[in-house]
């Protein structure tokens, strides 16, 4: 039986008792962002990191962390959010990615690539005295949600701070997330990030 990972969230939440903790989140974009800090900055202190080697190329890269800094400028938040752009280094993506370059979209090379930004997420908290770590990548559809939660999991015990379980296409997020998308008119992009998706994104339109 698969784990409720929207009720793990709820029962971690209930824990806090009201009192704020620090919160570092990967943001994959500024769309899939938009509801889940909506949803957790009631309850967290938020820092966004957007660490994302997978996406190609540089251009797409920077358009889409001015979308994500200008989104969190803009939405009226009560609790202020932080954001953290990382430096653009692809060939992270590459080394992790060689061999599999062919492999059907949502398989290893994306588990792999999870794994990347999440492990990169988890040191960072680490480092900087975050007390949970996250991602807003589940809640995508087409992100594996079950998959993440097991990487998180897995880095959890690799650097000792908590994973904040998480899926974020439960309580209609994923519905939230496009209204806020609209409402603020960010740009949804019509693939994951990287030259692979692009490729099937654009075979899948001929």
């Amino acid at each position: 039986m698969k784990t409720n990972y929207q009720l793990k969230l709820d029962e971690e939440i209930k824990t806090l008792n009201g009192q704020r903790k620090k919160l570092l989140l990967h943001a994959c974009c500024a769309p899939c962002s938009s509801y889940t800090i909506e949803y957790l900055s009631e309850f967290f202190d938020i820092t966004l990191l957007f660490y994302n080697p997978n996406i190609s190329p540089e251009s797409e890269y920077d358009f889409r962390a001015k979308e994500l800094q200008r989104l969190v400028k803009e939405m009226p938040l009560k609790h202020k959010v932080e954001v953290k752009i990382c430096d653009y280094d692809y060939s992270e993506f590459l080394n992790i990615a060689k061999g599999k370059e062919d492999l059907a979209e949502g398989g290893e090379r994306c588990f792999l690539c999870y794994k990347l930004r999440l492990n990169m997420a988890a040191k960072y908290a680490k480092q900087n005295g975050f007390d949970y770590f996250c991602t807003t990548l589940s809640i995508s559809p087409y992100k594996n949600a079950e998959k993440l939660n097991q990487i998180g999991a897995e880095l959890e015990k690799a650097f000792g701070i908590k994973y904040l379980y998480s899926d974020f296409k439960k309580k209609n997020g994923y519905k939230r997330s496009i209204e806020l998308s609209s409402e603020y008119n960010l740009y949804r992009q019509n693939y994951c990030g990287c030259e692979f998706s692009k490729k099937i994104s654009e075979l899948q339109k001929n």
